[in-house]
């Protein structure tokens, strides 16, 4: 069933999130991400949260608990969001790529293309008004433009995803400002204009004539992955507030 606006109802936009879960978690798209991860680190909060966050790609704290920013720049993260008035459950984080890489190495440009429809499929069912991009990866993704974050943070631009219009704002990721302490000063400028962001609502949305329909591909095999079923996040720690 569809709502006035042409779009699922929220607990329809819940189950089909959970089936996107489902297909992650058993991918092998990736051949050395499937074979070296723990978990699928899909993304955690709010399945209505007007407000996403994207970053790059899970690490060590992140591919042992499967939820994304838990180690330091999450908890930095966490800060960020009490100041101007928010909390982790209002939200949604995940990041470009869904399985950690490799000694925390950059993300490849095959692993990127090979992932990117789980992003946007969150995108289209999540429905957000902003989406803050941390960092160069996520930033060049949803732009679809090489321009690096430095000339781009704290600027915020319409930009359309699939069948979603929406607010992108990139800012530094959380990390840069914990190597580079100088740098916390104009994350933290760029986190107080948020919520003006947020007080502007969503777009106004394409018509569902100019849709493109998203999908992600039924996976090559069933199952929990390649790591042999050690699966072992539960679907509502994956999910938050699902």
């Amino acid at each position: 069933m569809l709502t006035a606006q042409g779009t699922r109802s929220p607990a329809e936009r819940r189950e089909a999130l959970k089936e996107v879960l489902a297909q992650a978690r058993a991918c092998e798209r990736c051949p050395e991400l499937a074979a070296t991860r723990k978990t699928v680190v899909f993304g955690s909060g709010n399945a209505d949260a007007q407000l996403m966050f994207v970053g790059e790609a899970p690490g060590a704290s992140e591919d042992e608990q499967g939820i994304p920013f838990v180690g330091r720049a999450g908890k930095l993260l966490d800060q960020l969001l009490g100041e101007i008035g928010l909390e982790r459950g209002e939200v949604w984080v995940c990041n470009v790529l869904k399985c950690r890489p490799p000694g925390n190495r950059d993300p490849l440009p095959v692993e990127i293309e090979n992932c990117q429809e789980y992003l946007r499929r969150q995108v289209e069912l999540i429905e957000p008004s902003v989406i803050c991009t941390l960092g160069n990866f996520a930033t060049k993704l949803l732009r679809g433009d090489p321009t690096g974050i430095t000339r781009l943070h704290g600027k915020p631009e319409t930009v359309l995803l699939g069948r979603r219009a929406v607010r992108l704002y990139p800012i530094y990721h959380p990390a840069a400002a914990l190597y580079t302490p100088s740098m916390l000063a104009t994350l933290r400028e760029d986190f107080m204009r948020l919520p003006e962001l947020l007080a502007q609502g969503p777009p106004e949305q394409p018509p569902p004539e100019a849709w493109e329909p998203l999908a992600v591909d039924e996976p090559e095999t069933a199952g929990n992955g390649a790591d042999g079923g050690q699966e072992h996040v539960s679907e509502a720690d994956q999910l938050g507030l699902f």
